[in-house]
């Protein structure tokens, strides 16, 4: 099975209004606001899905400060993953410390979405790394059975809108803090999986995972050479970050690498059916 767990969709209606819809959060602004930015609704995921050979993609809207507009988005993906039961698995977002957190997230759970994220956490103000702003979301994601998606960033290198503070010193903190919960880091975790050379760290990091989202536009392809090396191949995730880019970016970037056909399989999918419990 081929997976993507990186993917942003878009209610038609929103992409209809989408300029008005810009300035209800300042984050979303900042990725968006630009002649170039990509939006896609899921029947566009779908043509692509055809395309690139991927069998289901993990779905959710864009993190925002707004449990309103959060709200509406999480609607358009329980809305998809009832129509595409076979094709789309759901996750909601949520501003962690909000008030209405609990009652949305179970809300979502209620409605067959299967996870929460992509958590950005510059979008939702939040520091990962301080357990008392992300402690009650946690939990509840604990009790709830809800793997949680969380964005983070490599702390040095060029700019891009939307690159934030929350790298592999926060996203280490977080996951020791919350042992229990089910994670993965996007964008290669900022670079944490380089740090699981270190044995205290590969063992406290056993319920992580790492997508490779912007892959492309952040490293050379020998960072799966590196990760090889640091043993966590196992762990590593296809994401896409479509509309951004497409899956086959990354197909053709595979073949610059030394990957085996074992490797590449487990990137493709199953590491994540593992993760999922798909194979259940």
């Amino acid at each position: 099975m081929k997976i993507d767990v990186h993917v942003h969709i878009l209610s038609p209606d929103f992409i209809r209004d989408i300029k008005r819809n810009m300035e209800r959060d300042a984050h979303f602004k900042l990725l968006h606001d630009t002649p170039k930015a990509r939006f896609a609704t899921a029947e566009d995921v779908l043509d692509n899905m055809e395309k690139t050979g991927v069998d289901k993609s993990v779905v959710f809207g864009f993190s925002c400060l707004d449990l309103g507009m959060a709200r509406e988005a999480n609607d358009y993906i329980i809305e998809t993953v009832r129509r595409y039961p076979d094709r789309f698995i759901g996750f909601a977002i949520v501003p962690p410390r909000d008030p209405g957190m609990e009652q949305e997230l179970i809300r979502c759970r209620e409605a067959g979405l299967k996870g929460v994220g992509e958590i950005i956490p510059s979008a939702v103000h939040t520091d990962i790394s301080d357990q008392d702003q992300v402690g009650r979301f946690t939990a509840l994601c604990k009790e709830l059975g809800l793997p949680i998606l969380m964005h983070t960033n490599e702390l040095v290198g060029h700019y891009y809108p939307g690159k934030g503070k929350m790298g592999p010193e926060q996203a280490y903190r977080f996951a020791i803090n919350n042992p229990e919960n089910k994670i993965i880091f996007a964008h290669w975790g900022g670079g944490l999986p380089f740090y699981e050379l270190m044995p205290e760290l590969r063992e406290s990091l056993r319920h992580v995972y790492y997508d490779i989202a912007a892959s492309p536009f952040l490293f050379r392809p020998q960072v799966y050479e590196a990760a090889r090396l640091a043993g966590v191949l196992n762990k590593v995730l296809l994401g896409s970050d479509y509309p951004l880019l497409s899956p086959a970016r990354y197909y053709k970037e595979w073949a610059e690498t030394n990957l085996t056909e074992e490797e590449r399989n487990g990137i493709w999918g199953e590491n994540a059916v593992r993760f999922f419990g798909l194979d259940d």
